[in-house]
């Protein structure tokens, strides 16, 4: 399976973190576990159709075509490619989503929606755009274009408060503290909690554990295995065994697991979604 991407255009790399094509044979990336990431997503499926696996069993299964969107997760996932994958796609900041949709977030939480429910039948000719798209760079553009035009419509206030906290999240990697976004931005913890979740879908406290937990991910270097007392200190947990917590709420597997995992499975530099999900076993 190949990887096509780039970050977006201004003002849509405020909202946007990439827009990227997948195509081919997924090989052992057919079945990946997604562990809760800072993002929310737009996938339109132009190949088989894509299946979402809940890994405690509590969901019945959804296959997923055409085109959805997914708001920000706080429980794993795994997602099951067919075999001929052609997906494009744009990964969101976390109150990224807002702009676009006429919806609370909250309600988009842990969950996929199919994109016409949100966008009606606009979305039907925006993926006949994509399938005659004669690149993928061709497709990025059209993806792009969709975007922008639709940003501009919304016209999103950059000074929303809640806004500004995700964006102290996401520049700290969740560092901050609560009381800290409280004074910034002069709402009350319970307003601002409020006001988040229905921008970002999540409360603050929520988005900051969901940072940091990346942030572990995205330091971790299979060949050279961490001294995870010292990155969890680093990365703001209390002590290891909170950090070991949870990788196995996030992931269901141990660090050590994990370890063993990406040394079978080593992330590719050339494609970035590695970072995140792992084969799924």
């Amino acid at each position: 399976m190949r990887y096509v991407g780039r970050k977006p255009a201004p003002p849509l790399d405020r909202y946007a973190d990439d827009l990227y094509c997948l195509f081919g044979d997924p090989g052992h990336r057919r079945r990946l576990l997604v562990p809760p990431m800072p993002s929310a997503h737009l996938m339109i499926n132009l190949g088989d159709p894509v299946v979402l696996h809940d890994p405690s069993g509590e969901r019945t299964p959804e296959s997923l075509v055409d085109a959805w969107f997914l708001g920000i997760w706080t429980r794993r996932y795994v997602i099951e490619y067919g075999r001929h994958v052609n997906v494009v796609g744009v990964h969101l900041k976390p109150w990224g989503l807002a702009p676009f949709v006429d919806a609370p977030m909250g309600e988009l939480r842990d969950r996929c929606v199919p994109a016409d429910a949100l966008w009606g039948s606009g979305i039907r000719g925006l993926r006949d755009r994509l399938a005659d798209a004669a690149t993928p760079s061709d497709r990025l553009a059209v993806i792009e274009a969709e975007l922008l035009s639709r940003l501009a419509d919304a016209s999103p206030d950059e000074r929303d408060p809640a806004q500004h906290a995700a964006r102290r999240l996401e520049s700290s990697w969740g560092s901050g503290t609560v009381a800290a976004l409280t004074s910034e931005t002069g709402l009350s913890s319970n307003r601002l909690a409020s006001r988040f979740t229905s921008v970002v879908g999540v409360t603050p406290k929520r988005l900051a554990r969901i940072y940091r937990f990346a942030r572990v991910v995205l330091s971790v270097d299979a060949a050279s295995p961490p001294a995870w007392a010292d990155l969890a200190q680093t990365v703001g947990y209390f002590d290891q065994p909170h950090l070991i917590n949870e990788f196995r709420d996030f992931t269901g597997r141990t660090p050590t697991d994990y370890l063993a995992l990406r040394r079978r499975f080593p992330p590719e530099p050339s494609f970035p979604p590695d970072m995140g999900p792992m084969p799924a076993e």
